[in-house]
């Protein structure tokens, strides 16, 4: 087991990944929640990812899988007192991209022009 240099680095292990904290943060909204809305919730991730996600969170104890053994399947899923304590620490970064969210609109927009410009030069335009 890797040693972590700080809480932080154990929290970003946690985490890591592109989908994670968005599921983390509709289940602490609207848990539980089932698969098709989560993944309504959660745009533009595919079902394999969200699956293998939701996967790696359970088997983390963040996530609780619940299967109702019912015709036609029922499963939803929610946060786990651990999970609910991580999704309360995300959302001071909520807050702050609310609050910032023209100014990184803004930046994003720059470097996507930026990184365009760069491409064409190297491609000779």
């Amino acid at each position: 087991m890797p040693g972590f240099t700080c809480g932080l680095d154990a929290t970003l292990r946690l985490i890591a990944g592109k989908w994670k904290p968005l599921i983390l943060y509709f289940l602490a909204q609207d848990g539980p929640i089932r698969y098709g809305e989560l993944r309504r919730a959660v745009r533009d991730v595919s079902d394999k990812m969200l699956i293998q996600q939701l996967k790696e969170l359970e088997g983390d104890d963040l996530v609780k899988r619940t299967d109702y053994k019912e015709i036609p399947p029922r499963v939803d899923y929610s946060l786990t007192p651990l999970g609910r304590g991580l999704a309360e620490a995300l959302v001071p970064l909520c807050s702050w991209g609310t609050e910032n969210m023209a100014e990184v609109t803004r930046l994003f927009a720059e470097r996507e022009a930026s990184n365009g410009k760069r491409r064409g030069s190297l491609l000779g335009d």
